[in-house]
């Protein structure tokens, strides 16, 4: 059994503060850099980042804003190989050194298999990406290897108990609301990640902003208990013992700083505050009626360019807080964006999503909520959509 240090506090780079809203590339530097040197200030050294994430400009930023102005041993770096990308056993070395390329970095300090789950296995073990990633260690390319994880703890146990000699590091997906769900296994994924004494890095302890966003009463009880929602969602995700580095996706200096509080320095929850927590969870399930946590991976696979993520954050929105804005909202995007009733059912989305949600049929609800209440103001747009890109 590896011994576990301190867990701190990681820098995730999915979803950085953008210079124009609709373009996910145009991340602003200068504030990135703010928070880089802010969060390099506190102590706080790991940043996660992934070829995809903000379409490649998120390593570009690092590259200009972390590698570029501090020196190569003050922090740490990881990043993911795109399992779904990878066409042949050549494709491994290819997005690796591209990625260290675009980096400016000579190694990783910890290199991951990408969201491995049941599709993308066979892939993985087809193309030897495995072992892969153990040559890049034996070659000093990546300090720790191993993959993120979406899937149940089944499967997590019959990849480790293959291939656990060569992993280091399992990043899973852990927060307070998907610690019981029988669809995500949070609790179970960790179990088997401690049963092989394999660290733990947490993703998605906010589940996406869904845990910060939470309606009045909800936060009220969090307060009462002397915790805000974040501190609560963070301290949750790094209590458990092999856990060593929580990721936090920030966008801003003021969550940054609110971040860096959590963990500077970290008090990990007691018995009676995780009680309260997943009671919490049980009444914040009852007002989520699609449960995305927004990784966005669901966007490149798409081939109308349906921007998922945001229709089902209304939808959510709209169940919880009945706003009439919400509608006003989602008639605006229909000036760039195809309706939600244009999804063509091809099923792609689904293969990826890192919640199973069977996208396609969510995205029925999402039109009877908005397009059916919302018709007359709406219905031009989506015939215009339809009849230009649907009908060819």
């Amino acid at each position: 059994m590896i011994i576990m240090s301190e867990v701190i506090f990681g820098f995730e780079t999915m979803r950085l503060d953008l210079e124009k809203e609709n373009d996910i590339s145009s991340i602003n530097n200068d504030d990135v850099m703010e928070m880089i040197d802010y969060y390099m200030d506190q102590g706080f050294n790991y940043f996660d980042t992934g070829y995809t994430y903000h379409n490649g400009a998120a390593q570009e930023v690092l590259k200009i804003g972390l590698v570029g102005r501090y020196p190569r041993e003050s922090f740490r770096i990881a990043n993911k190989l795109p399992i779904w990308l990878v066409k042949s056993e050549a494709d491994n070395e290819k997005y690796a050194s591209e990625m260290l390329k675009n980096l400016g970095i000579d190694y990783f300090d910890v290199f991951l298999i990408h969201d491995l789950n049941e599709a993308f296995l066979p892939f993985v073990e087809k193309f030897k990406s495995f072992e892969y990633l153990q040559k890049m260690k034996d070659e000093g390319k990546a300090r720790k290897i191993g993959f993120s994880y979406h899937d149940k703890s089944e499967l997590l146990e019959k990849i480790l108990e293959k291939y656990g000699e060569m992993i280091d590091v399992v990043q899973l997906q852990i927060n307070y609301l998907d610690w019981e769900s029988k669809l995500t296994e949070a609790r179970k994924n960790y179990e088997v990640c401690e049963k092989y004494g394999k660290e733990v890095i947490v993703m998605e302890p906010l589940k996406g902003g869904t845990l910060f966003d939470l309606p009045a009463h909800i936060k009220e009880k969090f307060n009462e208990n002397g915790m805000s929602l974040v501190e609560a969602a963070l301290r949750f995700a790094g209590s458990p013992k092999n856990v060593t580095v929580v990721l936090s996706g920030v966008g801003n200096i003021e969550m940054m700083k609110e971040n860096c509080k959590v963990f500077n320095p970290f008090n990990p929850i007691d018995e009676e505050e995780k009680d309260f927590m997943l009671s919490m969870a049980d009444e914040i399930k009852k007002l989520i009626a699609i449960d995305c946590s927004y990784c966005g991976y669901c966007l490149d696979e798409c081939p109308i360019g349906m921007p998922i993520p945001d229709y089902f954050e209304l939808y959510n929105s709209e169940k919880m807080y009945s706003l009439h804005s919400f509608y006003s909202i989602y008639g605006a995007l229909l000036a760039t964006c195809p309706p939600a009733s244009a999804c063509t059912e091809c099923g792609r989305c689904k293969n990826i999503c890192t919640q199973k949600l069977n996208i396609p049929e969510l995205l029925k609800d999402v039109a009877d909520c908005f397009e059916g209440s919302y018709k007359r103001k709406i219905k031009r747009a989506i015939e215009k959509f339809i009849k230009k890109y649907c009908l060819r």
